[in-house]
């Protein structure tokens, strides 16, 4: 895949033709200071005239000031400073104002900061009150209007950037001229622009601040405007630009293409009619549904923007959504972008009062009014190739059974680590300190595959993540035989360790899960069985507690054996007995292990033995089908695989290894791993594919 399929239009857009057109040309051409009297400046002039009129029409500004701004932001706290300094101004005058800040509980975060900030600020010490919504992301008209009367600045947005809920502002105004005709309001167009009719002439709006960067403009332009009459109070003062409304030279480059954006609006064919919008939102959520059984749309359609989708799936965290699709070169996000650093559920959806599990594993996918059918075509058949990743992966319904596979397979949360051990001979397999987290996924992994469970077992804890795994797995655990503490099942077969010791075991055809007990708890050993038991250099895995001291193994694994540890919050999760015994190591210093996309033709060129390795999951792997990256063969070793193969490669001839992955986050860790077991030859491609110097990504 050579081209990406951006659907993440609500964070931002890419910036339309002619608004770089335009941009060029005023940088070029029109490059003189609006506020020169020369003929240079005079043209200058006569431009950002020219936009401002376009851009008053655009959004019914009649008699009311447009001033353009750096963006909503600005916006946002130029009408928060006017309305409050408008509210002390009343109390100086003695005149009664409420004392409430209103705002709706799904704004952006701009806006109840900048309420904070300037109520501090200035003194006026009002009580910020968030407006709730209802399930469908609507603000609670009831309550506003139990609130109204208190109210001496209220705000509220027009549409929101997460859900796509389309606020009902005629309702509200209506509950504000009943209730609070003195209070002054607020609303957020950014996500209107576009996509809602707007003349806010014709309403009691007094602030309504836009973003040019939501609308195929460039970064660094928006527009306020503000209602004839309402108060305002300039947030920078200077050399008196925009009839001294807002200081500082105009970005004229940017009004410019702001410009030509409003223009592509007003000639009414240049973007999507509603119509075609809600048919492309509709075939999207058909490609959705059909990719992702039990997918739940987190705010009706019909009362939301037709050009966003905001959706959760049972059993995907978020995260993984975003790597798969990000995987298939298809660009979403998990909400804000203002707040993707922030690993927490939606507030939006929080405050919409959705479960828990759909406010932290919402998606969100978004469009711009300037969408084609080929664009929405090619969404779709790539929607549809993640969903076959998925169903291949065992992590979606599928009818047809998943090859088996086998091998060890790491699953955590929280920093905590459930380990499978798979055969694929005899389809069957044993499971290590489950996590009730984890239970159905793991149940969804042997369903699939059609595994039967030999085994669930603990090293340590209460066993509340092994009684709800069986719990779930029914017919899938096999045998109806008793159990010790942790799980261990009664067991005739023995195995003779290599310091002599009897080992209960679990057989597996060639292989054997023997388990070594430690006071309460216990560690199993998992290896090829010989005629004389299970020999130190025969046990590939050794499976221990997060406390453990591995060194009591000394006798029964080897220095090449696999740990794998209960956790991974404090050490490693995999290790070796030899690295253990060196103490704590400080992580490689990760330039010493870095290799830059531009420069792999050159190290493979030094290295031919090297291998390009793909730490992703199986299913992002799938979904990019990167079978060559940079010319090279790519071989998949997704990072919950790691253990499975650092047991191969550890006992083999050294040879370089170069991992990636999407950003370079986990191609690191896989390396900074087999470096720290003293493997020498381990890189990283930094920045991953996100960053891949411009080649393909794929063949």
């Amino acid at each position: 895949m050579h081209t990406e399929i951006y659907l993440d239009a609500n964070a931002t857009s890419a910036v339309h033709p002619a608004a770089l057109a335009a941009a060029a040309q005023a940088m070029r051409d029109c490059y003189g200071n609006p506020s020169s009297s020369h003929a240079t400046g005079l043209k200058a002039k006569a431009m950002l005239d020219g936009v401002r009129a376009l851009a008053r029409r655009v959004v019914g500004a009649g008699q009311g000031r447009l001033t353009f701004t750096s963006g909503a932001t600005e916006g946002i706290q130029t009408a928060v400073l006017s309305a409050l300094c408008e509210v002390r101004a009343r109390r100086a005058r003695g005149e009664a104002t409420g004392g409430l800040l209103l705002y709706g509980a799904t704004e952006h975060k701009a806006v109840p900061e900048s309420l904070a900030h300037w109520n501090t600020l200035l003194g006026t010490n009002l009580e910020l009150r968030a407006l709730p919504v209802d399930g469908e992301g609507r603000h609670r008209l009831d309550v506003l209007r139990e609130l109204a009367p208190r109210a001496a600045f209220v705000c509220t947005m027009a549409a929101n950037n997460e859900s796509g809920a389309v606020s009902d502002l005629a309702a509200i105004e209506a509950v504000l001229n009943e209730c609070a005709p003195k209070a002054l309001w607020m609303v957020d167009s950014v996500q209107a622009l576009g996509k809602l009719p707007l003349d806010l002439a014709a309403t009691r709006i007094d602030y309504a601040p836009f973003s040019g960067h939501k609308l195929y403009a460039p970064k660094g332009i928006g527009m306020l405007y503000v209602r004839e009459g309402a108060p305002y109070t300039a947030l920078m003062m200077g050399g008196g630009q925009e009839s001294a409304q807002r200081s500082g030279t105009e970005n004229m480059s940017g009004i410019a293409a702001l410009g030509a954006v409003l223009a592509a609006l007003d000639d009414g064919a240049s973007f999507r009619s509603h119509a075609q919008l809600v048919n492309m939102r509709d075939r999207l959520a058909c490609a959705l549904r059909e990719a992702l059984p039990g997918i739940v749309f987190n705010a009706p359609f019909d009362t939301s923007l037709p050009t966003t989708l905001n959706f959760s799936v049972p059993g995907l965290a978020s995260k993984e959504l975003l790597d798969l699709f990000d995987a298939a070169g298809v660009r979403v996000s998990a909400g804000s972008a203002c707040s993707a650093a922030k690993a927490a559920p939606s507030y939006v959806l929080a405050a919409m009062d959705l479960a828990p599990w759909r406010c932290a594993a919402a998606v969100r996918m978004s469009f711009g009014p300037m969408a084609d059918d080929a664009f929405i075509d090619a969404a779709c058949e790539r929607i549809a190739r993640c969903g076959a990743a998925l169903r291949a992966s065992c992590l979606v319904p599928s009818a047809i059974p998943a090859p088996g596979g086998d091998g060890v397979i790491q699953l955590g949360a929280d920093g905590a680590c459930t380990w499978l051990l798979l055969d694929a001979a005899s389809r069957t397999c044993a499971i290590v300190n489950p996590l009730v987290a984890l239970a159905s996924r793991i149940n969804d992994v042997v369903r699939c595959q059609g595994y039967r469970v030999r085994a669930v077992i603990d090293t340590h804890g209460d066993g509340a993540g092994r009684a709800a795994l069986v719990a779930v797995l029914g017919g899938q655990l096999a045998g109806a035989i008793s159990h010790d503490a942790l799980g261990w099942p009664a067991l005739d077969d023995q195995v003779t360790l290599d310091n002599g010791q009897a080992a209960s075991a679990l057989m597996f055809g060639s292989r054997l899960l023997a388990r070594v007990q430690h006071g309460s708890g216990a560690s199993y050993l998992f290896g090829e069985r010989s005629a004389a038991g299970l020999a130190a250099g025969d046990v590939r895995f050794a499976f221990t507690g997060p406390d453990a001291d591995i060194q009591q193994l000394a006798e029964l694994v080897s220095r090449k054996t696999i740990v794998c540890r209960a956790s991974e919050a404090s050490s490693p999760a995999c290790t070796t007995l030899t690295a253990e015994r060196g103490g704590p190591i400080a992580p490689a210093n990760p330039l010493t292990m870095q290799l830059e996309a531009h420069g792999l033709e050159r190290f493979f060129n030094d290295h031919p033995d090297a291998l390009l390795i793909d730490v992703r999951e199986a299913y992002e792997h799938a979904a990019a089908d990167t079978r060559q990256w940079h010319g090279h063969a790519v071989d998949s070793v997704p990072l919950s695989r790691l253990a499975d193969r650092l047991s191969v490669w550890l006992r083999a001839e050294e040879r370089p290894l170069v991992f990636f992955c999407r950003s370079g986050a986990r191609s690191i860790k896989a390396a900074q791993c087999l470096r720290r077991l003293g493997y020498r030859n381990a890189w990283h491609v930094a920045g991953g594919v996100a960053l891949g110097a411009g080649l393909p990504l794929a063949a």
